[in-house]
């Protein structure tokens, strides 16, 4: 099952009188249910949505979970341009920065690839790197947000 598909099944629901569904197939079990339409216990609803975050989440880029709240003071750099986001110069190569390094304006964060050319993407402020939004080789949109920096 891909993403379109997954999308459609979600659309499908919202816009019938449909309170759960379930899907199996081969290895995959896909269970949806609208909260409080149904006179499930409260642990099972938990679980059915933890169930919907986990096949979402491999269908869909990875972002790593930020464990700092949204209004965190923290700097935040977005993309700017839209393309594939890369941690490295190489396979084989260090990351260009890691949670915990001070960073200098102007020091390389990472790649975005866009149009088969290598961007190389500097910071605009001082500070340390706090969180990585991003894993390797992910698909970026204009403005998302790559990394939390606290700024020094």
């Amino acid at each position: 099952m891909d993403l379109s598909e997954l999308k459609g099944i979600i659309s499908l629901m919202q816009k019938s009188d449909l309170t759960e569904l379930e899907i199996e197939i081969q290895d995959l079990k896909l269970r949806l249910a609208r909260p409080g339409a149904t006179s499930e216990t409260a642990g099972n609803q938990v679980a059915t949505e933890v169930a919907q975050q986990q096949i979402t989440s491999q269908l869909q880029p990875v972002t790593m979970p930020s464990p700092h709240p949204e209004d965190d003071g923290l700097h935040k750099f977005a993309s700017p341009m839209v393309g594939t986001f890369y941690r490295k110069p190489g396979p084989e190569d260090a990351s260009f920065v890691e949670v915990g390094d001070v960073v200098k304006k102007g020091d390389v964060l990472c790649i975005v690839e866009a149009m088969k050319v290598m961007n190389e993407i500097q910071s605009d402020v001082a500070g340390e790197i706090v969180d990585i939004l991003l894993e390797d080789a992910h698909s970026v949109e204009y403005g998302q947000t790559l990394f939390k920096i606290r700024k020094s």
